[in-house]
C-alpha cells in the first residue's frame, strides 16, 4: 500500500487544486461495480470516481497552461485538443490522479506531457533528483515521448533526460548529475541508475505510467512497483494505456487515488479512420503475396513473430528490389534508431519488424500495416495497427491468414471489438492491389547499407551488436553482386512456420 504522508507539504510541488491534493491523507479507494467501457476480454471494471471530474474543454486556451506552452502549441500546429486531452487536462492540471485509456495515436503523450510540464515549470531540480518521471516500456517509446515533449520543455526552461537500455549509461548518469527536471525512462535502466547512486526519486511529484499494460506484459511489474514506492507518496500519478487488463488493475488500486477516468474509443482500438482487412491466402502463395504488397508505392510496416523470420523476409525483399530493413530485438539500440530514421526519411520503404515496433513508433503518413504473421492476442493486434491512422489520419491494417489460422483470427477480432472486411486473394490479382496497393516488384536486387553499430561508451557488450565495416552512406542502394544474389535465393522461406 502507499506509504503514509510525509511532513513535506504538497505546496512544495506547486500547490494543486485537486480534492486529493489538500495535504491530508489520501482518500480511500472506491472501485464500485461499474462495468461500462469494458470492450476487450479480460479488462477490469473501471474505478468509480468519488470526486466529480472537471468538464472537458474546447480549446487549449481554456486550460490553465503557461503562456509559453500555449504559444508553443500554436507554433507546433497543435490547435484543437484531441478528446483524451480535452477530458483529462483540466483535471491533471488541477492535480488529480488520472486513468486514461486511448488507442495509440489518440494524443496521450500531450495529454500527460502538458500536465507534467505545466506543473513542474518554474522549479529547478537538484543534481540526481528529478521532479517528474515518465515510465514507458520500450526504448523507442521513450525516445518518441522525449522528442514530442522537447519543444514544450524548452519553452518553459525544463531539462529532459532520456534513460533507456542499450545506450551509454555513463552519459545518462551525467545528465542526471547535471540536473534534469523531467526523466523519461524504461524501468530496467532507471533501476540500474538508482542502484549506482546516480538518481533518487524522493523529489518526484508527478509520475506517469505510459502503456502500462505492456509494462506488465513484459514482466516489469516488480520493477515498476519498486520505482513507484520511491516517488513522493503524496504526489500525482497518471496512468495511460491503450488497453486495461487485470494486471494493470493492481497498479491502479495500489497507486491511484480517486482518479479521473477517461476512456477513448470503447473498442480500445477501432476508429473510423482505420480500415481492417483479413485476407485469406493459400500457404503456397503467401510469400509472393507478401512480396507484392511490400513492393507497393509508399511505406509499409510488416509484422512477423520472430527476428529470424523478419531477417529472412528482409533478405527476400532486398533480392527482389524492395528497399527493406529489419527492426527487432536482435538489433542494437543504435541500429534500431538509425533503421527507423531510414524508414522515416523514405530511404527504406518496407520496415520488417517484430513486436518491438508495435509501440512507440510514430511515422507520419504511414497508411498501411501488414500482419504477415497474425498477432498472438488482441492487444498485440491493436498496438501493431496503431502505427497507422494516427492523430486522425486514415490507414489500413491488413492481416494475412492461411486456412489453419482462420478460426483463431476470428476469435481475436471478437476480442478486439473489430469487424474486419474479409477477402480471398491471390498474388497478381486486382483485388489484392486495390486493398493494399500491391504491385509486381522490379526484381533488381538492392542493398540498404546497415546502420553502423559503433558501441556507445559505457554500454554493455551484451546489449550491442558486433561492429560491421562501414559501407556506403545509409540508404544508398546498389545492385547485389552475383554471390549475394545466390545467397538470397538459397535462403529458406519466412514466416512463423519457417
Amino acid at each position: 500500500m502507499k506509504r503514509a504522508h510525509t511532513s513535506r507539504a504538497h505546496d512544495r510541488f506547486g500547490g494543486g487544486t485537486g480534492a486529493n491534493r489538500s495535504g491530508g491523507p489520501r482518500r480511500s479507494r472506491n472501485y464500485g461495480d461499474r462495468r461500462a467501457g469494458q470492450a476487450a476480454q479480460g479488462e477490469f471494471a473501471l474505478p468509480e470516481t468519488v470526486t466529480p471530474a472537471l468538464p472537458a474543454v474546447g480549446s487549449f486556451a481554456d486550460l490553465a497552461l503557461p503562456e509559453r506552452l500555449l504559444a508553443t502549441l500554436g507554433r507546433e500546429g497543435v490547435t484543437v485538443p484531441f478528446p483524451i486531452q480535452a477530458a483529462t487536462l483540466p483535471n491533471s492540471l488541477a492535480g488529480r490522479d488520472v486513468l486514461g485509456r486511448g488507442r495509440t495515436g489518440s494524443g496521450k503523450t500531450l495529454a500527460f506531457g502538458l500536465a507534467v510540464l505545466a506543473r513542474t515549470a518554474g522549479r529547478r531540480a537538484e543534481p540526481r533528483r528529478p521532479l517528474a518521471l515518465v515510465l514507458v516500456p520500450t526504448r523507442e517509446l521513450a525516445q518518441q515521448v522525449t522528442d514530442a515533449l522537447a519543444p514544450y520543455a524548452r519553452a518553459v526552461s525544463l531539462r529532459l533526460a532520456t534513460v533507456v537500455g542499450g545506450m551509454s549509461i555513463g552519459r545518462q548518469a551525467g545528465a542526471l548529475r547535471s540536473g534534469a527536471e523531467v526523466v523519461v525512462a524504461t524501468p530496467g535502466r532507471l533501476k540500474d541508475l538508482i542502484d549506482r547512486g546516480d538518481c533518487r526519486l524522493d523529489e518526484v511529484g508527478v509520475t506517469v505510467l505510459d502503456e502500462a499494460d505492456q509494462m506488465t506484459d513484459m514482466g516489469f511489474m516488480p520493477q515498476v512497483t519498486a520505482l513507484l514506492d520511491q516517488v513522493r507518496p503524496e504526489g500525482q500519478r497518471m496512468l495511460f494505456s491503450a488497453t486495461l487488463d487485470r494486471n494493470v488493475d493492481r497498479l491502479v488500486r495500489r497507486y491511484l487515488t480517486d482518479p479521473v477516468v477517461h476512456s477513448v474509443d470503447p473498442s480500445a482500438g477501432a476508429v473510423s479512420t482505420m480500415e481492417h482487412h483479413v485476407l485469406h491466402v493459400h500457404d503456397t502463395d503467401k510469400q509472393q503475396t507478401t512480396l507484392e504488397i511490400a513492393a507497393r508505392n509508399g511505406r509499409v510496416i510488416m509484422f512477423l513473430d520472430t527476428k529470424h523470420a523478419a531477417d529472412r523476409l528482409t533478405m527476400l525483399l532486398l533480392s527482389n528490389g524492395v528497399r527493406a530493413a529489419a527492426l527487432h530485438g536482435g538489433k542494437s539500440q543504435p541500429q534500431r534508431t538509425r533503421t527507423l530514421a531510414q524508414f522515416k526519411s523514405g530511404q527504406v520503404t518496407a520496415l520488417v519488424a517484430t513486436n518491438v515496433a508495435a509501440r512507440g513508433i510514430h511515422v507520419d503518413d504511414l497508411d498501411l500495416v501488414v500482419n504477415v504473421d497474425p498477432p498472438g492476442d488482441h492487444k498485440d493486434y491493436l498496438h501493431r495497427g496503431g502505427r497507422t491512422a494516427r492523430a486522425g489520419a486514415s490507414g489500413s491494417v491488413v492481416t494475412l491468414v492461411t486456412p489453419g489460422q482462420r478460426r483463431g483470427m476470428s476469435r481475436l477480432m471478437v476480442s478486439a471489438g473489430i469487424t474486419p472486411r474479409i477477402a480471398q486473394v491471390r498474388s497478381g490479382e486486382a483485388e489484392l492491389s486495390r486493398i493494399t496497393g500491391a504491385r509486381t516488384p522490379s526484381g533488381v536486387p538492392v542493398v540498404i547499407t546497415p546502420p553502423s553499430v559503433e558501441r556507445p561508451r559505457g554500454a554493455s557488450s551484451s546489449s550491442q551488436g558486433r561492429p560491421r565495416r562501414r559501407g556506403r552512406a545509409a540508404g544508398q542502394g546498389r545492385p547485389l553482386g552475383e554471390a549475394a544474389r545466390r545467397g538470397a535465393r538459397q535462403r529458406p522461406g519466412f514466416g512463423s512456420a519457417a
